[in-house]
């Protein structure tokens, strides 16, 4: 079973990923959907599309960080590899088994060590701050879930302001400071949104 890291790098991926979830959401529905849908069925129906692409977005990123990754467990009981260290042993080719000399313990082809959990990980991608834990064997589908969730939210909100921009915003107030408001969320919502985009398709595509 994984166990939660305390790397400060990781827990404030963590922190600053939610913060820009919750945040989307908040301007998507309050900004986006209120001001131009809120008398339909349509802005009801985008709320509840959306909402449901972030708790998907929740859980995917919630099973991605607390679950197993494929950690190499310790053997039972202690063995010694002073010959391999050393030189004397016997070599081990690359599609065997090998030793790793941090863990002193044996890994299956494509395990690599990762310096941040201080275990061996089977089929390690990479370590991922923003998951605060490695991506590999049996995470890895989590983890490209959550590219995939990250990724139809990006493209969500994009869309939701272009929708709410090119309709009558028959609610909004005519007072300079809502419009202002208005503007600034926009413009915040659409920075998050391509950021975030261009960022998850570039490592769906090499998770891929």
């Amino acid at each position: 079973m994984a166990v939660f890291r305390l790397d400060p790098c990781g827990i404030i991926c963590i922190i600053l990923t939610y913060l820009a979830v919750f945040y989307a959401d908040y301007a998507v529905v309050e900004w986006m959907v209120i001001p131009t849908m809120s008398t339909s069925l349509w802005g009801a129906f985008n709320v509840v599309c959306f909402n449901t692409i972030v708790f998907l977005l929740i859980m995917a990123h919630l099973r991605a960080v607390f679950s197993d990754p494929g950690i190499v467990p310790f053997p039972d009981n202690n063995l010694d590899f002073s010959d391999m260290h050393s030189g004397v042993g016997s070599p081990v080719h690359k599609e065997d088994w090998t030793v790793c000399s941090r863990c002193e313990t044996y890994r299956p082809p494509r395990a690599h060590h990762c310096r941040i959990c201080r275990r061996c990980i089977r089929r390690m991608d990479h370590h991922c701050p923003w998951i605060n834990n490695c991506v590999g064997e049996l995470n890895q589908k989590y983890f490209i879930q959550f590219l995939v969730f990250v990724g139809l939210a990006s493209l969500y909100s994009v869309i939701m302001v272009i929708i709410s921009w090119a309709s009558d915003c028959v609610d909004c107030k005519n007072e300079m400071v809502f419009k202002q408001h208005r503007v600034i969320h926009t413009v915040l919502l659409l920075i998050e949104s391509l950021l975030f985009g261009i960022f998850v398709i570039a490592i769906m595509c090499d998770q891929v």
